[in-house]
């Protein structure tokens, strides 16, 4: 069953309705209801496309936030085949908020590393909601070195809301982890492909997005905070998430303007958790597009142009 985000209530009430037609016809075979049904069907199938055309950045947010929209695990699922799990930092523990391993795309051996929020209670826990600790960092790190000791394209999928902000986690050295994290996706010489499937969150997103290619799903966002973190310091007010949404210039769109985002692949209609096949099929196509790209370039020019990259961040969109 579908869950209905708070500006979506106008259209749950007509497919609740359409459904709830069809769920008496299934109880009464004499009733025709079908073209009643299927004139709510287009009522809502209108009311999505107003709603989806002119979403606003608080709404990408709640949208990227989806908790039934695809996640990493989904896309290993759906779009690598032999995955093969590497587990731990080699110094403290793994860190379940980070998965990654050995896979193939389309054939071409890869290391794949992701965030994963998990799906239902019980995962989100395990997973700690895609927070990770240094220890995820440290062994996203491991994998990476891999990686590049084995030529093998580095292709990281991002969503979490940001790093873990315990004590533990800070005692650990967290900040010390994401900005090593950062340092090797700088150092590695093979390809670094980065998708932004749901939210990026500060430098828990900086940390596996410093990448030749960063691409974002279309209602995804990418930002230095939150949105209600941002509202907190400006205004004292979380409630000021909208206000704080619109300055932050968190959405795909804008990221593309500013050069921070490469390109942007579309999803269906009403977002990645209305048609997720179809939208783990696009990201697919979009990272063997980026994967052949990048394939039989020097190592010494794939660092030098993703250093190159990030210094010339803030060149672009300025006037905008």
């Amino acid at each position: 069953m579908t869950q209905y985000l708070d500006f979506e209530k106008p259209l749950a009430e007509i497919e609740g309705k359409a459904e709830e037609l069809r769920a008496l016809a299934r109880e009464n075979a004499e009733m025709d209801v079908e073209a009643e049904a299927e004139a709510l069907d287009g009522k809502a199938f209108e009311m999505l496309k107003e709603l989806y055309g002119k979403l606003t950045p608080w709404r990408k947010c709640q949208v990227a936030r989806h908790p039934e929209r695809p996640h990493t695990r989904d896309y290993i699922d759906a779009l690598f085949t032999e995955f093969t799990p590497l587990a731990g930092d080699r110094n403290f523990a793994d860190d379940h908020a980070v998965m990654g391993g050995l896979a193939r795309l389309e054939g071409r051996p890869v290391m794949v590393i992701g965030h994963e929020k998990g799906n239902d209670t019980k995962s989100r826990i395990e997973r700690n909601f895609g927070m990770a600790r240094p220890e995820g960092y440290r062994k996203a790190i491991r994998l990476m070195q891999m990686a590049d000791r084995f030529g093998l394209p580095v292709i990281t999928l991002v969503d979490t809301p940001g790093a873990y902000p315990g004590k533990g986690a800070e005692e650990r050295g967290q900040s010390e982890a994401i900005a090593r994290s950062t340092e090797a996706c700088l150092t590695i010489g093979v390809p670094l492909i980065t998708v932004v499937i749901g939210e990026g969150g500060s430098g828990g997103a900086v940390a596996f997005a410093t990448a030749n290619e960063v691409a974002m799903l279309e209602h995804s966002v990418y930002s230095v905070i939150s949105p209600e973190g941002c509202a907190s310091i400006l205004w004292k007010d979380a409630e000021k998430m909208r206000e704080a949404a619109e300055a932050l210039r968190l959405t795909a769109q804008d990221l593309k303007q500013l050069g921070v985002c490469d390109r942007i692949i579309s999803e269906p209609l009403g977002g990645a958790h209305r048609d997720p096949g179809a939208t783990m099929a696009s990201v697919g196509k979009a990272l063997a597009e980026m994967v052949d790209g990048l394939a039989g370039k020097d190592r010494k020019k794939l660092i030098a142009s993703r250093r190159r990259k990030y210094l010339d961040l803030g060149s672009k969109g300025l006037a905008a």
